[in-house]
């Protein structure tokens, strides 16, 4: 049976991330990424809905190591597949890829301080042996999206399209569409497809907040003009690290003043196209669920060019020819946009067992936002809620990084983090959005205290995770 130092699943953002750390920081360590899919790009080859784009900067969800040299800070799908598979073939992380390998359960064994990983690989039963398994496999599932139960759906006379799984042949020139939900995803499909239909309404049952920044950022022009590439990466990446942590920090301590600013923002760009009330005045405090960007007010646009409108209100029943709402509103549509969420699953849904013992995740303690308390040479690529995923996902691979020349240096074989802590608990993601409470009772525990608390805070966890004490409630042996 083939054995590697490091098995890393997932070849998406994080995997490919992941790659290049361990063959920089550990070059004397073996390892093989395996990814379910045939192509590498995660999240970014899998959903290919109109208008798909990083709701976060790419200067901060870019690489550290590899400078953003698009024209938009908020890029594109595509732009951001075609970045991911640059910096794979170009640092040889490629190579280090097999496809079409579907990771279904790993079995640790403390006699000989290896994982066995099964997958199915062309329908045949796949097994490898790895000293330490990192799972980079993202937190939804690649199989379906959440879809939830809506009267009549199965009556409607036309597509009815969730946008994780996009039809390339789906064609809606001309005619009328309704979205359904208040997401990112939604706010990205309106404007995007508003152009081409004849109509296209955005239906929520209750309201995000929606803030619109510049697509080009000015200042970054001016550094990227006036400064070598690396430096000014670094300058504008930390620029925005602090600038998005103060926004979010303004909204957690003063969120009626938070509410005020966002609102009077909000207004503006409707230029009363549409009320704030009830379209675009959530009921939660900003910053409770994660906020929608939307670049240079494309989805303000296509609302007040009459193009797009946004109604709020409760379905009733979905018909052969729309949506009846609970209000007494027919809602005409020709296609209907399910843009309902994702399907979050705990340690990318894969069956854990150390020595012989099941794993049930939502029993264990997340150790620095990274590992899982209980099992061995285990971690997980976790990123920020409300900030870039990759700031914490690039921290979490030095991390592993770090861990692993740790072992090395003192001759450990394995290292379990061993939870002491009081047993009060932390929600895990810190958010009431819907797909978050769905699965809160499936995902890992988080402590009160460090190292079992993972902050959501860039600037905290930078010298905990790449310089704080690596034998912190952590039980190593030979």
């Amino acid at each position: 049976m083939e054995h590697v130092d490091v098995l890393i699943v997932g070849a998406g953002l994080s995997g490919v991330g992941a790659g290049y750390r361990l063959q920089t920081q550990c070059p004397g360590l073996t390892y093989t990424i395996l990814e379910g899919r045939d192509a590498i790009g995660g999240t970014w080859d899998l959903f290919r809905y109109p208008g798909i784009r990083s709701d976060s900067d790419m200067y901060t969800f870019g690489y550290p190591f590899r400078p953003w040299h698009g024209d938009r800070s908020f890029a594109d799908g595509s732009s951001i597949l075609e970045y991911v598979r640059a910096t794979a073939s170009d640092s040889g992380v490629d190579r280090r890829i097999r496809f079409g390998h579907k990771v279904t359960s790993a079995t640790w064994s403390s006699g000989t301080a290896t994982w066995t990983v099964r997958a199915i690989a062309d329908g045949l039963p796949v097994e490898l042996t790895c000293s330490f398994l990192y799972m980079c496999s993202g937190y939804y599932s690649y199989e379906s999206g959440y879809l939830p139960d809506i009267p009549g759906l199965n009556t409607f006379d036309g597509p009815v399209v969730h946008p994780q799984f996009w039809p390339e042949d789906l064609d809606w020139s001309g005619k009328r569409v309704v979205v359904i939900g208040s997401g990112a995803t939604a706010v990205t499909l309106v404007p995007a497809m508003a152009e081409g239909a004849e109509h296209i309404t955005m239906l929520q049952r209750s309201p995000s907040y929606v803030v619109s920044l510049p697509a080009r950022d000015p200042i970054a022009d001016r550094f990227r003009k006036w400064l070598p590439d690396t430096i000014a990466h670094r300058l504008v990446r930390m620029k925005n690290v602090v600038s998005a942590l103060a926004f979010y920090q303004f909204c957690q301590r003063m969120p009626r003043l938070a509410r005020a600013v966002i609102r009077t923002g909000t207004a503006r760009l409707l230029h009363g196209s549409v009320p704030v009330d009830p379209h675009f005045a959530p009921a939660y405090d900003p910053w409770d669920q994660r906020m929608c960007l939307v670049p240079d007010a494309d989805l303000f646009r296509a609302v007040r060019s009459g193009r797009a409108d946004i109604v709020t209100g409760r379905i009733d029943t979905v018909t052969d020819r729309g949506v009846r709402l609970e209000s007494g509103e027919e809602l005409e549509a020709d296609v209907l946009i399910t843009a309902t969420g994702l399907r979050i699953v705990p340690a990318g849904g894969i069956a854990l067992v150390v020595d012989g013992e099941r794993v049930d995740p939502s029993e264990t303690y997340v150790y620095r936002g990274t590992m899982l308390s209980g099992v061995p040479n285990f971690a997980l690529c976790l990123g920020y809620t409300n900030a870039s995923w990759t700031l914490r996902a690039d921290l979490a691979s030095l991390y592993v990084c770090r861990l692993l020349n740790y072992m090395r240096r003192k001759g450990y074989r394995i290292a379990v983090p061993d939870y002491r802590g009081d047993g009060r608990t932390r929600p895990l993601l810190g958010l009431t959005s819907g797909y978050v409470q769905r699965a809160a009772g499936t995902l890992p525990r988080q402590g009160t205290r460090n190292p079992w608390r993972m902050h959501q805070n860039y600037l905290l966890d930078l010298p905990t995770m790449r310089f704080g004490r690596l034998d912190e409630s952590m039980a190593f042996s030979r």
